[in-house]
């Protein structure tokens, strides 16, 4: 196919297309370096939700059809919801804009509609494996019908051309759980947004840093570690945290936290050159399938980076300025970041038109 007409499907309503998540980011990057492959249109339940909107907006054609509302009713009902809210927006995209000769879909939980549409019409489908989401939901989130999620996460991922796994433990649980056939898991970490250099003086000058400057960039969930960052602090006497980012966890109350709260992505270059040292600060009990895109950020503005030891870390941070720390103890991680500090800031670069470009190679 010279220009393929290509689907991007996702059908969790908790990733709006233009919602401020890493998730929401990381599907806008997909969608804009697909548009080098072929004519994309863009599947999703909603533009936005309650967190609002970023300023990222994509030129190409986006269909949405919001879940419905089901008011009391019990959980297990609105779960087998989910299934028909799928088929439903696939079917509103394959009428407004034809059946597509390739079908993107990340993986969602109950959803068989992106397996449906391509065994019916016999396209491609490659489903981007970001999350085991029945474990997910399970630990992080209230699940119901388990054995429903289970056995619709297992026929899509088992009844993909390909299967993109963004960190190693996901391609190994991929065929070792999910039943994938091996040559069909491919493991192909995240990407970023080539955004280009900061203004490190003016940024530290208006936000009053100086000295020693550690960074959290990305959405404060409870296993992101931001509440972490009090007791490596303490530790480090003579340094300040800049967090970039909200979320449901609360901003820790600290003297030497400056939280500027979510921020548009064109400034992000600023804010990242202001620091000295990217955190990823997961405890030794964060889940394992993570490939982090604070990272990947981190990286790309140059900083170097501190991170836990967790999901795809070693991976993204092997042959480049980073420490993968597999303990809790505020000291070590205090000692790693100056040791850090000290390395040079080189920019390393892994776009999400890498991305796409490895996942579909020889498909």
């Amino acid at each position: 196919m010279s220009h393929p007409r290509i689907l991007l499907l996702s059908t969790a309503a908790g990733i709006p297309l233009l919602g401020p998540s890493g998730a929401s980011a990381h599907l806008r990057g997909i969608a804009r370096a697909l548009q080098a492959v072929g004519d994309v249109t863009v599947a999703v339940p909603r533009l936005h939700d309650h967190r609002g909107a970023v300023d990222d907006a994509l030129d190409l054609p986006v269909v949405t059809a919001p879940p419905r509302r089901w008011g009391v009713v019990p959980r297990r009902w609105r779960e087998r919801g989910e299934v028909w809210d799928a088929r439903r927006l696939v079917a509103r995209a394959v009428a407004a804009h034809g059946v597509p000769d390739l079908v993107w879909e990340r993986h969602g939980l109950f959803s068989d509609a992106g397996l449906r549409l391509a065994a019916r019409h016999g396209v491609p489908r490659v489903v981007e494996l970001n999350a085991p989401l029945t474990l997910e939901r399970a630990r992080f989130e209230d699940l119901r019908d388990a054995v429903l999620a289970e056995v619709l996460e297992k026929a899509s991922l088992r009844g993909a051309d390909r299967v993109v796994a963004v960190s190693d433990w996901l391609a190994g649980w991929a065929v070792a759980a999910a039943g994938c056939a091996p040559e069909r898991v491919v493991h192909v970490p995240n990407g970023v947004e080539d955004r280009g250099p900061g203004d490190r003086s003016a940024t530290r000058a208006r936000l009053g840093l100086t000295g020693l400057v550690v960074g959290f960039l990305g959405t404060l969930k409870p296993w992101h570690g931001v509440e972490r960052l009090p007791g490596i602090l303490r530790a480090l006497p003579d340094a300040t945290a800049l967090v970039v980012g909200d979320g449901p966890v609360p901003v820790p109350d600290h003297p030497r936290i400056v939280a500027v709260g979510r921020v548009a992505p064109p400034a992000l270059p600023d804010h990242l050159a202001a620091m000295d040292v990217g955190l990823a600060p997961y405890a030794t009990d964060t889940p394992p399938w993570f490939c982090p895109l604070k990272v990947l950020e981190y990286s790309a503005a140059g900083l170097p980076v501190v991170a836990g030891d967790a999901g795809d870390c070693h991976t993204l941070l092997a042959g480049s300025a980073g420490e993968v720390l597999g303990t809790d103890d505020p000291f070590a991680w205090a000692d790693a970041i100056r040791r850090q500090a000290q390395a040079p800031r080189t920019p390393r670069l892994r776009t999400w038109h890498d991305v796409v470009a490895e996942a579909l190679h020889d498909l």
